[in-house]
């Protein structure tokens, strides 16, 4: 990005600080008169206007096309079937963005967190620069922190929004500084232990002509549940609806009566399709989730809520505290969809005139998810942006790792077991098996850490089948250290049961275990009791409560992250190798050129539903 650009948008921000507020995005100057904007023969401007709010969530760096299942959405046709579509890159994300805001003079792009962290290779291995460069192109107005901005800790966040060269790996182009996000990332419910302030802004205000939108942003209060603790030392995550009913009510003292909610915390909609009507009345329809009662409790003030976190497809209706109609939206994730939302701004009272998502007499719906197909012309500032970073990264990420006969889903699999999830447990547990490495006779892997498919396709020159270092590392970004500890049998059952009860109950964490641990999951039943602990059996054996089990697994599953308590209470803790490395070294030893490595059946887990 040129300086200029720079320059010119770090002065309007400081111009808005002293005004008191933080200001966003690119203010031009007041538009001509026209019919929409002027009353009737009189040089006024007419009481409403329509603001077009665009949005999108959860991209975690996904600047090329996402590969295999992770890169299509489903949509409903007219006759009730469906059709996939691929989708997503944000050389189509501009694309569709500078499309869809033409036409509309007051436009805001804004997002619901996670832009970044588990991203795969071309952003992640430059600590994601390369995305904060690419949203700073996209025109991002604003976005909420998601708990993925947290991974590498705030002091790494704070970086990406004011810019400097990493502390340890420095400057990655010569004679080029990182210089940070044009747009303000908001954590209104982040603060900081020993000040208790928020760790960035809380909100800001967007002006345009006399036309206030104040934008609140806040990440899910279960934050450090699923994020390492390095990552989230020292600070304290606060309850999303006190937080922005506390903020609410300190823009509507300021005289902004319009306000967006920005919030990383979503729900799962009856449908996967991206073009369901939330808004209908069947059994069964709708939408469920934590979003549900976090929209519930905000208060009337706010006039919108933009969410993620979950990666689905949603444009609902959820009534506010007073019974107001409020639009609730979310866009899948990985740049495959963008939200198109219209908010009428009445000048004299300041506020948006409520609607619900399909209002009474309008042609058109006021919210909808929109495809970002790649049918259409690509943006080339951002396929120039691509190139360069991938001539940095290719040395590294070409190198081939192993081979695949067919398509192993990970992230791409619905079902409670995955191939790929498989896979990576057995690698762990080959791994760290041996004596002087652990001595493991079970490994188990989070669902949540596998943040993509391996796809046989090439997605480059490297040829079909071949999985290349930075398709292996898109699969586990996360480079966590691996750990073996010791654990009884009954804290091993007690851990399996913590994937259908506690805090996992009504969103269930299924772990992916290695070879050798089999047991029946009955999904008719609750909480604990889904776990039919006598049909639990590790290399044939029922598990002995008394005994003790010498158990791998990454730091995050050791530091009880996701709800995983009883694994966190392991003993005679030994650090081995990354689970990206174990990964790696798996595919090499198990597969070659002419004997690729076949998916992992899934018979591990019986499943009754």
């Amino acid at each position: 990005m040129s300086a200029t650009p720079q320059k010119n948008r770090a002065s309007r921000r400081m111009l808005a600080a002293a005004a008191g507020l933080a200001t966003v995005g690119a203010l031009v100057a007041a538009m001509p008169a026209d019919a929409q904007d002027r009353g009737q023969g009189r040089h006024e401007p007419a009481r409403t206007v329509d603001v077009q709010l665009l949005s999108f969530n959860d991209l975690h760096g996904n600047l090329e096309p996402p590969s295999g299942s992770a890169g299509s959405v489903t949509e409903t046709q007219a006759d009730g079937t469906t059709k996939t579509i691929p989708a997503g890159g944000v050389e189509y994300l501009a694309s569709s963005l500078r499309t869809a805001r033409q036409g509309h003079p007051y436009s805001i792009t804004a997002a619901g967190g996670d832009m970044v962290g588990a991203s795969p290779l071309l952003s992640g291995l430059f600590h994601d620069e390369p995305t904060i460069e690419a949203l700073n192109k996209l025109d991002l107005d604003v976005t909420s922190v998601g708990n993925h901005e947290f991974d590498e800790g705030a002091t790494e966040l704070a970086r990406l929004q004011n810019g400097g060269c990493h502390p340890v790996e420095g400057c990655y182009e010569e004679g080029k500084e990182f210089q940070g996000a044009d747009f303000p990332y908001l954590a209104a419910n982040v603060t900081d232990e020993k000040t208790g302030k928020p760790v960035l802004k809380p909100y800001t205000v967007w002006k345009k002509n006399g036309v206030k939108i104040g934008f609140i942003g806040v990440t899910l209060e279960g934050t450090p549940n699923i994020v390492t603790a390095a990552g989230v030392k020292g600070l304290k995550f606060h309850d999303e609806i006190e937080t922005i009913n506390k903020y609410a009510k300190e823009l509507d003292r300021q005289g902004v009566k319009s306000i967006v909610a920005l919030i990383h915390e979503g729900g799962a909609p009856a449908s996967t399709s991206y073009n369901y009507d939330c808004d209908s009345s069947g059994a069964g329809d709708g939408i469920s989730g934590p979003i549900v009662d976090i929209a519930k409790g905000i208060t009337p003030k706010v006039d919108a809520l933009v969410t993620g976190h979950t990666h689905q497809a949603y444009v609902c209706t959820i009534p506010d505290p007073a019974g107001n109609p409020r639009m609730v939206t979310s866009a899948s994730s990985f740049g495959k969809l963008y939200t198109d939302t219209t908010l009428t701004y009445d000048r004299r009272t300041k506020d948006i005139v409520r609607t619900s998502v399909k209002s009474a007499g309008a042609s058109n719906p006021r919210s909808a998810n929109h495809i970002v197909t790649r049918d259409q012309p690509k943006a080339s500032d951002l396929t120039d942006l691509i190139a360069r970073w991938n001539t940095l990264a290719a040395p590294i990420a070409n190198r081939p790792q192993g081979y695949i006969s067919a398509d192993i889903n990970g992230r791409g699999s619905t079902a409670p077991e995955k191939p790929l999830g498989n896979l990576i447990a057995d690698a762990q547990l080959e791994g760290l098996a041996p004596a002087d490495k652990g001595g493991a006779v079970v490994a188990f892997m989070n669902p949540g850490g596998i943040r993509a498919d391996l796809v046989y396709k090439a997605t480059g020159s490297e040829g079909d089948g071949v999985v290349t270092y930075g398709e292996a590392f898109t699969v586990q970004p996360f480079t966590n250290m691996m750990n073996v500890v010791t654990l009884t049998g009954a804290q091993l059952v007690e851990a399996l049961q913590q994937q259908v009860s506690g805090s996992n109950e009504a969103s269930p964490k299924i772990l992916q275990v290695s070879e050798g641990l089999t047991y029946t999951l009955d999904m008719t039943k609750t909480g604990a009791a889904r776990v039919v602990t006598d049909t639990i059996r590790l290399n044939g054996e029922a598990i002995d409560p008394a005994k003790s089990y010498r158990v791998a697994m990454n730091e995050f599953l050791a530091g009880g992250g996701d709800g995983f308590a009883a694994l966190g209470q392991g003993t005679d803790k030994l650090v081995g190798a990354s689970d990206l490395d174990l990964f790696n070294a798996y595919l090499a030893a198990h597969s070659t050129a002419d004997a690729p490595l076949a998916p992992p059946a899934t018979d591990r887990i019986t499943v009754i539903q």
